[in-house]
């Protein structure tokens, strides 16, 4: 760890950086404290990992946007990786808190609204996110799986107490978890692509909650009795109200709603007098013909 105390050769450093006055009719700059010079190098060092891949940013990339010089970064921090990691610790800590929602109105429409938060982050944080969570990055370490991981748990525990049922199953759990991966998957895909407009995808991912959120409930009696409030809060112009009524349409195409009908009615049991009238036939069927 760093000494709070800068060193004699980081406080020359320090004043060649930033010397404590500035050319003739400007106004002395004020010189960092030990605290603010490491959060200035942490937000310039997250703004660049975030416009490029970790590995195409130096540490002197750092330095020279922040105004400081190779050793005091260095005074700071011992290496890129500190640094990256320290920069990464700061973009959790803010997209765990995207996650936060009032616990108020309809379920689909406050995760909407997370959604849109989480997306903005990932769109503004696009290259350095991307190469985390892709795995490719050689700034990848435990230290910033750990981060991710965090940041997981956060959105696992938020959507959780959205949904405010009071003892989840596993079941359950783990389609909450799916859905964060394929929201993380899908996020990352349209990174590279925009083949979307973002707020599309937005709604999507949100309605693909709900639908993973109803397939759950279709295999779990206790969660299928809360399903009942879910949709009794939501709106028709909501997330889930607009997912119904595309699936109301699609149901009014040709065909489709007789043979989910006949899915539905599953299979078709013999009754013992059918048997015996199978197998009658059966017997004829195999008789010569006198």
């Amino acid at each position: 760890m760093a000494s709070r105390t800068p060193s004699p050769t980081a406080d020359r450093a320090e004043r060649t950086a930033a010397p404590d006055r500035g050319a003739a009719g400007e106004r002395p700059r004020r010189r960092l404290s030990v605290d603010e010079r490491r959060e200035q190098l942490i937000a310039v060092a997250l703004e660049l990992f975030s416009r490029r891949p970790p590995e195409e940013v130096s540490i002197d990339d750092i330095a020279a946007a922040a105004g400081a010089s190779r050793p005091l970064v260095y005074h700071y921090f011992p290496g890129k990786q500190a640094l990256y990691e320290a920069s990464l610790r700061r973009a959790g800590r803010e997209l765990s808190a995207r996650f936060e929602e009032p616990m108020e109105g309809p379920l689909s429409e406050r995760l909407y609204r997370v959604m849109g938060r989480y997306l903005d982050f990932v769109q503004s944080h696009g290259p350095g996110f991307a190469a985390l969570l892709r795995g490719g990055s050689v700034a990848a370490s435990a230290g910033t799986s750990a981060v991710i991981d965090e940041v997981r748990r956060a959105a696992h525990d938020q959507i959780l107490a959205h949904l405010a049922i009071p003892a989840p199953s596993p079941g359950l759990r783990l389609t909450v978890r799916a859905w964060i991966a394929n929201a993380e998957i899908t996020s990352l895909e349209w990174l590279a692509e925009r083949s979307v407009p973002l707020e599309e995808l937005q709604l999507h991912l949100v309605q693909e909650f709900v639908a993973s959120l109803t397939l759950t409930a279709a295999r779990e009696p206790a969660l299928a009795a809360e399903l009942a409030s879910f949709f009794a809060d939501e709106r028709p112009d909501g997330p889930t109200g607009r997912l119904v009524q595309d699936l109301a349409a699609l149901f009014a195409v040709p065909g489709i709603l007789d043979a989910v009908t006949a899915l539905a009615a599953g299979p078709q049991t013999v009754g013992p007098v059918d048997e015996a009238s199978a197998q009658a036939t059966e017997g004829t069927a195999g008789a010569p013909a006198e």
